[in-house]
């Protein structure tokens, strides 16, 4: 993942734990931690983050998750039925997301059930249902989210009546056939990963668009950045998580409560 940002992963251990300095092509950084967790181990178990919520993950599924991008032309019984103006974009909801750190994001303790939430009430949204798509970050060989990975599957398991994309870049759109499923003047509602990356570019390129856009505080996050030119100091990421909720929300993204969630759906 890119940002504005020239970010570099440390060895195989430190995957998400990000060295960022200022875009220059001169200035990068590494950091380097201890080595603990290898993606050739078998599906993770989720357990740390779910001893606490007391959910039991999703099932897992019958099949490895493929990894063809799911497209208008192979997925077109899928596609959001006429006229249907809300959107669910479960934004690199990948497993990797919820080990422990310093690959794990810090909070996911608190928005695995958050987004596990927001799905489920998209799922029964009565009368007319959202679009549900779910987007996978495609990383390099080496990356907790390389393809084929335990890292790179969804938290998850889509339904079939839902679309999964994968992207490489942070703007969903980019490059990707999600314009095609997104009418122009849908609502979306935006949870996932990261804040600072993803989460900040699609939210931006939907607001471009002319989407309304949704943002669901404590269903979106993002790692602690060590600042390389700031004394090598720790942002930590609920710091980070409200400065792009007020940057977005600045730029005419809507920030809701978890508690707005029950009438989210609804039409408007």
């Amino acid at each position: 993942m890119r940002s504005r940002y020239n970010c570099v992963r440390g060895p195989r251990a430190a995957y998400m734990m990000l060295v960022c300095t200022p875009s220059s092509p001169s200035t990068l950084a590494v950091a380097s931690f201890p080595a603990s967790v290898s993606l050739s181990s078998p599906p993770l178990p989720l357990s740390n983050v779910l001893d606490d919520t007391k959910i039991a993950p999703s099932p897992p599924p019958a099949t490895t998750q493929s990894t063809t991008m799911t497209t208008a032309a192979n997925l077109s019984s899928k596609a959001a039925p006429p006229g249907n103006k809300h959107v669910l974009l479960m934004l690199d909801s990948q497993r990797f997301m919820l080990e422990d750190q310093p690959v794990g994001v810090p909070e996911a303790k608190t928005v695995y059930p958050n987004i596990k939430e927001v799905l489920e009430f998209a799922r029964v949204a009565q009368p007319n249902p959202p679009l549900i798509i779910h987007v996978r970050n495609t990383g390099d060989p080496g990356d907790p989210d390389e393809p084929d990975t335990p890292g790179w599957q969804l938290i998850f398991d889509p339904l079939p009546n839902e679309v999964v994309i994968d992207k490489r870049k942070n703007n969903a759109f980019a490059g990707t056939t999600l314009g095609s499923w997104i009418p122009m003047d849908a609502e979306i509602v935006v949870v996932g990963f990261q804040t600072d990356f993803s989460v900040r570019a699609t939210c931006s390129a939907a607001l471009g668009r002319g989407n309304e856009v949704i943002l669901l505080r404590e269903a979106h996050a993002t790692f602690d950045r060590i600042e390389v030119l700031n004394g090598g100091g720790v942002t930590k990421a609920s710091a980070i998580e409200a400065e792009i909720e007020a940057e977005l929300e600045e730029a005419g993204v809507h920030v809701f409560e978890m508690k707005d969630l029950p009438g989210i759906f609804a039409d408007r």
